[in-house]
Protein backbone atom coordinates (compact mmCIF):
# COMPACT_ATOMS: atom_id res chain seq x y z
CA UNK A 1 0.00 0.00 0.00
CA UNK A 2 1.08 3.08 -1.16
CA UNK A 3 2.07 6.03 1.73
CA UNK A 4 2.60 9.92 1.09
CA UNK A 5 6.25 10.36 0.70
CA UNK A 6 7.89 12.79 3.31
CA UNK A 7 11.26 14.37 3.33
CA UNK A 8 12.82 12.70 6.01
CA UNK A 9 12.34 9.40 4.88
CA UNK A 10 15.06 6.79 3.53
CA UNK A 11 15.07 6.48 -0.60
CA UNK A 12 15.50 2.73 0.01
CA UNK A 13 15.57 1.69 -3.67
CA UNK A 14 18.55 4.31 -3.80
CA UNK A 15 20.56 2.93 -0.81
CA UNK A 16 19.17 -0.54 -2.25
CA UNK A 17 21.48 0.77 -5.78
CA UNK A 18 24.10 1.78 -3.80
CA UNK A 19 24.77 -0.81 -2.00
CA UNK A 20 24.87 -3.28 -5.36
CA UNK A 21 27.12 -0.44 -6.75
CA UNK A 22 29.50 -0.83 -3.77
CA UNK A 23 29.65 -4.82 -3.98
CA UNK A 24 27.97 -5.22 -0.58
CA UNK A 25 26.37 -8.61 0.51
CA UNK A 26 24.11 -7.13 3.24
CA UNK A 27 22.71 -3.15 3.91
CA UNK A 28 21.37 -2.90 7.76
CA UNK A 29 18.84 -0.19 8.81
CA UNK A 30 18.38 0.64 12.01
CA UNK A 31 17.24 3.87 14.21
CA UNK A 32 20.24 6.30 15.15
CA UNK A 33 22.71 5.30 12.86
CA UNK A 34 22.84 5.42 9.22
CA UNK A 35 22.32 2.44 6.66
CA UNK A 36 25.33 0.19 7.33
CA UNK A 37 26.58 -2.39 4.28
CA UNK A 38 28.45 -5.51 5.33
CA UNK A 39 31.04 -5.72 2.46
CA UNK A 40 33.80 -8.52 2.57
CA UNK A 41 32.73 -9.64 5.92
CA UNK A 42 32.94 -5.91 7.46
CA UNK A 43 30.46 -3.08 8.26
CA UNK A 44 30.44 0.34 7.31
CA UNK A 45 28.44 3.53 6.92
CA UNK A 46 26.84 3.76 3.13
CA UNK A 47 28.41 6.83 2.09
CA UNK A 48 25.86 9.82 1.15
CA UNK A 49 23.33 8.62 3.73
CA UNK A 50 22.11 10.37 7.12
CA UNK A 51 21.27 8.89 10.18
CA UNK A 52 17.82 7.43 10.54
CA UNK A 53 14.92 8.13 12.72
CA UNK A 54 12.61 6.21 13.73
CA UNK A 55 9.78 7.45 12.51
CA UNK A 56 10.95 7.93 9.34
CA UNK A 57 12.69 4.07 9.02
CA UNK A 58 8.95 2.95 9.69
CA UNK A 59 7.51 4.78 6.90
CA UNK A 60 10.30 3.74 4.49
CA UNK A 61 9.72 0.29 5.18
CA UNK A 62 5.97 0.00 5.46
CA UNK A 63 6.16 1.55 1.77
CA UNK A 64 6.81 -1.79 0.79
CA UNK A 65 5.33 -3.75 2.77
CA UNK A 66 1.43 -5.15 1.88
CA UNK A 67 -1.28 -4.59 3.98
CA UNK A 68 -1.17 -8.38 4.80
CA UNK A 69 2.72 -8.45 5.16
CA UNK A 70 2.23 -4.92 8.10
CA UNK A 71 -0.50 -7.11 9.85
CA UNK A 72 1.39 -9.93 10.02
CA UNK A 73 4.77 -8.43 11.19
CA UNK A 74 2.68 -6.47 13.78
CA UNK A 75 1.62 -9.48 14.90
CA UNK A 76 4.70 -11.30 15.13
CA UNK A 77 7.20 -8.67 14.98
CA UNK A 78 9.17 -10.49 13.06
CA UNK A 79 8.67 -10.65 8.87
CA UNK A 80 10.70 -12.20 6.01
CA UNK A 81 10.40 -11.44 3.04
CA UNK A 82 11.63 -10.33 -0.68
CA UNK A 83 11.60 -7.40 -2.48
CA UNK A 84 12.96 -6.06 -5.80
CA UNK A 85 14.71 -3.08 -7.24
CA UNK A 86 13.37 -3.40 -10.77
CA UNK A 87 16.80 -4.38 -13.08
CA UNK A 88 19.31 -4.78 -10.15
CA UNK A 89 18.74 -7.06 -8.08
CA UNK A 90 16.04 -9.12 -5.59
CA UNK A 91 16.53 -8.89 -1.43
CA UNK A 92 15.71 -11.07 1.23
CA UNK A 93 14.79 -8.76 4.06
CA UNK A 94 14.08 -9.55 7.72
CA UNK A 95 12.16 -7.15 9.53
CA UNK A 96 12.35 -6.52 13.13
CA UNK A 97 11.62 -4.90 16.13
CA UNK A 98 14.16 -3.40 18.34
CA UNK A 99 14.15 -1.25 21.44
CA UNK A 100 10.62 -0.36 20.35
CA UNK A 101 11.26 0.92 16.91
CA UNK A 102 11.74 -1.06 13.16
CA UNK A 103 15.16 -2.45 12.60
CA UNK A 104 15.63 -4.76 8.95
CA UNK A 105 18.40 -6.41 7.09
CA UNK A 106 18.39 -6.68 3.09
CA UNK A 107 20.71 -9.77 1.24
CA UNK A 108 21.42 -9.11 -2.18
CA UNK A 109 19.78 -12.20 -4.00
CA UNK A 110 21.62 -11.48 -7.81
CA UNK A 111 19.25 -12.33 -10.48
CA UNK A 112 21.71 -14.46 -12.03
CA UNK A 113 22.31 -17.79 -10.51
CA UNK A 114 26.23 -18.64 -11.03
CA UNK A 115 27.39 -22.04 -12.04
CA UNK A 116 28.81 -24.50 -9.54
CA UNK A 117 32.49 -23.61 -10.92
CA UNK A 118 32.13 -20.19 -10.38
CA UNK A 119 31.56 -20.38 -7.10
CA UNK A 120 34.64 -22.38 -6.30
CA UNK A 121 32.83 -25.20 -4.58
CA UNK A 122 34.41 -28.65 -5.36
CA UNK A 123 32.84 -30.52 -8.66
CA UNK A 124 31.49 -33.62 -6.42
CA UNK A 125 28.82 -31.15 -5.40
CA UNK A 126 27.32 -30.78 -8.98
CA UNK A 127 27.35 -35.01 -8.63
CA UNK A 128 24.39 -34.70 -6.29
CA UNK A 129 22.35 -32.69 -9.38
CA UNK A 130 22.07 -36.22 -11.18
CA UNK A 131 21.22 -38.46 -8.20
CA UNK A 132 17.90 -40.03 -8.92
CA UNK A 133 16.62 -40.13 -5.00
CA UNK A 134 17.86 -39.55 -1.52
CA UNK A 135 18.94 -36.46 1.04
CA UNK A 136 21.02 -33.96 0.21
CA UNK A 137 22.16 -31.10 2.90
CA UNK A 138 23.84 -27.80 2.14
CA UNK A 139 24.87 -26.56 6.26
CA UNK A 140 26.99 -23.45 7.08
CA UNK A 141 26.44 -21.05 9.36
CA UNK A 142 24.44 -17.67 8.70
CA UNK A 143 25.72 -15.98 5.26
CA UNK A 144 28.32 -18.70 4.28
CA UNK A 145 26.17 -18.70 0.69
CA UNK A 146 24.44 -21.73 1.12
CA UNK A 147 21.46 -20.47 -0.53
CA UNK A 148 23.62 -19.63 -3.59
CA UNK A 149 25.44 -23.48 -3.69
CA UNK A 150 21.94 -24.73 -3.88
CA UNK A 151 20.16 -22.66 -6.14
CA UNK A 152 23.30 -23.30 -8.53
CA UNK A 153 22.98 -27.33 -7.82
CA UNK A 154 18.77 -26.99 -8.24
CA UNK A 155 19.77 -24.88 -11.79
CA UNK A 156 21.96 -28.06 -12.75
CA UNK A 157 19.44 -30.02 -12.48
CA UNK A 158 16.90 -27.62 -14.31
CA UNK A 159 19.57 -27.73 -17.04
CA UNK A 160 20.33 -31.17 -17.87
CA UNK A 161 17.26 -33.27 -16.35
CA UNK A 162 13.83 -33.42 -17.53
CA UNK A 163 11.76 -33.50 -14.10
CA UNK A 164 9.77 -31.68 -12.31
CA UNK A 165 11.46 -29.30 -9.43
CA UNK A 166 9.04 -28.57 -6.36
CA UNK A 167 10.61 -25.52 -4.02
CA UNK A 168 9.43 -24.28 -0.97
CA UNK A 169 11.33 -21.26 0.18
CA UNK A 170 10.46 -18.79 3.23
CA UNK A 171 10.45 -16.24 1.30
CA UNK A 172 12.06 -17.08 -2.41
CA UNK A 173 15.29 -15.91 -2.88
CA UNK A 174 16.20 -16.62 -6.55
CA UNK A 175 14.09 -17.29 -9.21
CA UNK A 176 14.32 -20.16 -11.53
CA UNK A 177 13.02 -20.57 -15.05
CA UNK A 178 11.58 -23.53 -16.70
CA UNK A 179 14.19 -24.91 -18.53
CA UNK A 180 14.72 -28.76 -19.69
CA UNK A 181 12.95 -29.43 -16.03
CA UNK A 182 9.50 -28.07 -15.09
CA UNK A 183 10.00 -25.72 -12.24
CA UNK A 184 7.43 -24.18 -9.19
CA UNK A 185 8.52 -22.35 -6.48
CA UNK A 186 6.08 -22.08 -3.55
CA UNK A 187 6.41 -18.98 -0.49
CA UNK A 188 6.29 -19.89 2.90
CA UNK A 189 3.32 -17.29 3.85
CA UNK A 190 2.24 -16.24 0.40
CA UNK A 191 2.07 -19.69 -0.82
CA UNK A 192 1.55 -22.13 1.46
CA UNK A 193 1.16 -21.15 6.00
CA UNK A 194 4.19 -23.49 6.21
CA UNK A 195 7.31 -25.66 5.07
CA UNK A 196 5.26 -27.90 7.16
CA UNK A 197 2.19 -28.17 5.67
CA UNK A 198 3.65 -27.49 1.77
CA UNK A 199 5.49 -30.86 2.09
CA UNK A 200 2.31 -32.59 3.72
CA UNK A 201 1.09 -31.99 -0.16
CA UNK A 202 3.66 -31.98 -1.64
CA UNK A 203 3.83 -36.11 -2.61
CA UNK A 204 0.83 -35.11 -4.37
CA UNK A 205 2.00 -32.88 -6.83
CA UNK A 206 4.00 -35.05 -8.89
CA UNK A 207 7.42 -34.31 -8.15
CA UNK A 208 10.71 -35.60 -9.03
CA UNK A 209 13.09 -33.15 -7.18
CA UNK A 210 11.96 -30.82 -4.06
CA UNK A 211 14.01 -27.96 -2.18
CA UNK A 212 12.92 -27.61 1.33
CA UNK A 213 14.56 -23.85 2.22
CA UNK A 214 14.88 -24.86 5.94
CA UNK A 215 14.52 -28.14 7.66
CA UNK A 216 13.08 -26.34 10.91
CA UNK A 217 11.30 -29.10 12.84
CA UNK A 218 10.31 -32.00 13.58
CA UNK A 219 7.26 -32.80 11.43
CA UNK A 220 9.44 -30.86 8.43
CA UNK A 221 12.25 -33.30 8.54
CA UNK A 222 10.15 -36.36 8.81
CA UNK A 223 8.48 -35.38 5.65
CA UNK A 224 11.66 -34.47 4.30
CA UNK A 225 12.93 -37.68 5.01
CA UNK A 226 9.85 -40.08 4.18
CA UNK A 227 9.87 -38.30 0.43
CA UNK A 228 14.36 -38.81 0.57
CA UNK A 229 13.33 -43.02 1.16
CA UNK A 230 10.17 -43.02 -1.22
CA UNK A 231 12.28 -42.01 -4.78
CA UNK A 232 12.73 -38.13 -4.75
CA UNK A 233 15.55 -36.17 -4.23
CA UNK A 234 15.19 -33.57 -1.77
CA UNK A 235 17.89 -30.56 -1.14
CA UNK A 236 17.48 -28.58 2.37
CA UNK A 237 19.58 -26.51 4.66
CA UNK A 238 20.41 -26.89 8.05
CA UNK A 239 23.02 -24.36 10.42
CA UNK A 240 25.63 -26.46 11.11
CA UNK A 241 29.11 -25.85 11.01
CA UNK A 242 30.20 -29.70 9.89
CA UNK A 243 28.88 -32.55 8.56
CA UNK A 244 28.84 -35.38 12.06
CA UNK A 245 27.00 -32.05 13.46
CA UNK A 246 24.37 -32.25 10.78
CA UNK A 247 23.47 -35.43 11.22
CA UNK A 248 23.16 -35.02 15.15
CA UNK A 249 21.36 -32.12 15.18
CA UNK A 250 18.28 -33.93 13.19
CA UNK A 251 18.61 -36.88 15.26
CA UNK A 252 17.90 -34.98 18.21
CA UNK A 253 15.25 -33.20 17.01
CA UNK A 254 12.91 -36.08 17.56
CA UNK A 255 12.12 -37.48 21.02
CA UNK A 256 14.79 -40.60 22.26
CA UNK A 257 12.03 -43.51 21.81
CA UNK A 258 12.46 -42.39 18.03
CA UNK A 259 16.24 -41.87 17.70
CA UNK A 260 17.13 -45.37 16.62
CA UNK A 261 14.39 -45.43 13.91
CA UNK A 262 15.62 -42.18 12.41
CA UNK A 263 19.37 -42.88 12.56
CA UNK A 264 18.20 -45.86 10.04
CA UNK A 265 16.02 -43.91 8.18
CA UNK A 266 18.74 -41.01 8.00
CA UNK A 267 21.07 -43.84 7.05
CA UNK A 268 19.41 -44.98 4.20
CA UNK A 269 18.09 -41.64 2.71
CA UNK A 270 21.38 -39.63 2.86
CA UNK A 271 23.48 -39.02 0.02
CA UNK A 272 25.54 -36.42 1.03
CA UNK A 273 26.30 -33.08 2.92
CA UNK A 274 27.98 -29.93 1.87
CA UNK A 275 29.37 -27.70 4.86
CA UNK A 276 30.85 -24.25 3.60
CA UNK A 277 31.86 -20.94 5.42
CA UNK A 278 33.45 -18.30 3.81
CA UNK A 279 36.76 -17.26 4.26
CA UNK A 280 38.58 -13.94 3.72
CA UNK A 281 41.14 -13.83 0.89
CA UNK A 282 45.06 -13.17 1.44
CA UNK A 283 45.30 -11.63 -2.04
CA UNK A 284 42.30 -9.53 -2.86
CA UNK A 285 38.90 -8.25 -0.80
CA UNK A 286 37.09 -10.53 -1.60
CA UNK A 287 36.16 -13.98 0.15
CA UNK A 288 36.74 -17.50 -0.79
CA UNK A 289 34.46 -20.80 0.18
CA UNK A 290 35.88 -23.60 2.39
CA UNK A 291 33.82 -27.18 2.09
CA UNK A 292 33.42 -30.02 4.10
CA UNK A 293 31.32 -33.01 1.76
CA UNK A 294 29.98 -36.01 3.18
CA UNK A 295 29.75 -38.53 0.82
CA UNK A 296 27.46 -41.55 2.44
CA UNK A 297 29.67 -44.31 1.47
CA UNK A 298 28.26 -47.90 3.31
CA UNK A 299 30.64 -46.92 5.65
CA UNK A 300 29.04 -43.53 6.65
CA UNK A 301 25.71 -45.36 6.33
CA UNK A 302 26.69 -47.78 9.25
CA UNK A 303 28.60 -45.45 11.21
CA UNK A 304 25.31 -43.15 11.39
CA UNK A 305 23.19 -46.52 11.69
CA UNK A 306 24.87 -47.21 14.98
CA UNK A 307 24.98 -44.00 16.30
CA UNK A 308 29.08 -43.44 15.39
CA UNK A 309 28.63 -40.06 14.17
CA UNK A 310 32.25 -39.11 16.46
CA UNK A 311 33.67 -41.30 13.90
CA UNK A 312 32.58 -39.78 10.40
CA UNK A 313 35.50 -36.85 11.23
CA UNK A 314 38.08 -39.87 10.25
CA UNK A 315 36.35 -41.53 7.60
CA UNK A 316 36.20 -38.45 5.76
CA UNK A 317 39.39 -37.38 6.28
CA UNK A 318 40.18 -40.96 4.57
CA UNK A 319 37.78 -40.74 1.96
CA UNK A 320 39.59 -37.96 -0.42
CA UNK A 321 39.45 -41.08 -3.24
CA UNK A 322 35.61 -40.64 -2.69
CA UNK A 323 35.07 -37.46 -3.21
CA UNK A 324 35.03 -36.22 0.68
CA UNK A 325 37.05 -34.09 2.37
CA UNK A 326 37.32 -32.45 5.84
CA UNK A 327 36.85 -28.82 6.35
CA UNK A 328 40.21 -28.55 7.87
CA UNK A 329 41.51 -30.30 4.86
CA UNK A 330 40.14 -27.62 2.53
CA UNK A 331 41.39 -24.57 4.67
CA UNK A 332 45.16 -26.41 4.48
CA UNK A 333 44.77 -26.29 1.22
CA UNK A 334 43.83 -22.76 1.11
CA UNK A 335 46.41 -21.69 3.01
CA UNK A 336 48.92 -23.76 0.72
CA UNK A 337 48.25 -21.95 -2.67
CA UNK A 338 47.92 -18.64 -1.13
CA UNK A 339 44.44 -18.15 -1.47
CA UNK A 340 44.03 -17.41 2.43
CA UNK A 341 46.53 -16.37 5.09
CA UNK A 342 47.29 -19.20 8.35
CA UNK A 343 45.48 -16.61 10.35
CA UNK A 344 42.00 -17.17 8.56
CA UNK A 345 42.44 -20.98 8.82
CA UNK A 346 43.37 -21.21 12.15
CA UNK A 347 40.28 -19.00 12.72
CA UNK A 348 37.66 -20.97 11.27
CA UNK A 349 39.27 -24.66 11.57
CA UNK A 350 36.92 -26.93 13.39
CA UNK A 351 40.25 -29.08 14.63
CA UNK A 352 43.60 -26.41 15.44
CA UNK A 353 45.96 -29.81 15.63
CA UNK A 354 45.00 -31.23 12.63
CA UNK A 355 45.09 -27.94 11.12
CA UNK A 356 48.90 -27.29 11.67
CA UNK A 357 49.45 -30.72 11.11
CA UNK A 358 48.11 -30.16 7.57
CA UNK A 359 49.83 -26.83 7.17
CA UNK A 360 53.12 -27.99 7.88
CA UNK A 361 53.06 -26.57 11.32
CA UNK A 362 52.81 -29.40 13.42
CA UNK A 363 56.31 -29.44 15.21
CA UNK A 364 56.18 -33.31 16.76
CA UNK A 365 56.84 -36.64 14.91
CA UNK A 366 55.07 -37.92 11.61
CA UNK A 367 52.32 -35.92 10.79
CA UNK A 368 50.73 -39.70 9.52
CA UNK A 369 47.36 -39.92 7.35
CA UNK A 370 45.57 -37.65 8.09
CA UNK A 371 48.20 -34.99 7.89
CA UNK A 372 50.29 -34.63 4.44
CA UNK A 373 49.29 -38.27 3.13
CA UNK A 374 45.26 -36.80 3.31
CA UNK A 375 46.03 -33.74 1.90
CA UNK A 376 48.39 -35.37 -1.01
CA UNK A 377 44.80 -37.19 -1.62
CA UNK A 378 42.87 -34.07 -1.29
CA UNK A 379 45.13 -31.80 -3.81
CA UNK A 380 45.21 -35.08 -5.76
CA UNK A 381 41.49 -36.60 -6.17
CA UNK A 382 39.99 -35.71 -9.85
CA UNK A 383 36.87 -35.95 -8.24
CA UNK A 384 37.36 -33.12 -6.00
CA UNK A 385 39.31 -30.61 -8.77
CA UNK A 386 41.40 -28.42 -5.89
CA UNK A 387 42.34 -26.45 -9.27
CA UNK A 388 38.43 -24.86 -9.04
CA UNK A 389 39.40 -23.18 -5.60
Amino acid sequence: MAQEAHPDDLPLDEALIAMVKAGASDLHLTTGAPPMIRKSGSLKALEGFAILNGEALQRSIYAILTQKQREKFEDELELDFAYAVRGVARFRVNLYQQRDSIGAAFRVIPYEIKALEDLGVPPVVGTFAGLPRGLVLVTGPTGSGKSTTLAAIVDLANRTREDHIMTVEDPIEFLHRHKKSLINQREVGADTHSFAAALKHVLRQDPDIILVGEMRDLETISVALTAAETGHLVFATLHTSDAAQTIDRIIDVFPSHQQSQIRTQLAAALQGVVCQTLCKRADSPERVVATEVLIATPAIRNLIREGKTHQIYSSMQAGAQLGMHTLDQHLAELVKVGKISYETGLEKCQHIEDFNRLTGRFSGGSQGAAGVGGMQALGGAQGLGMQAF
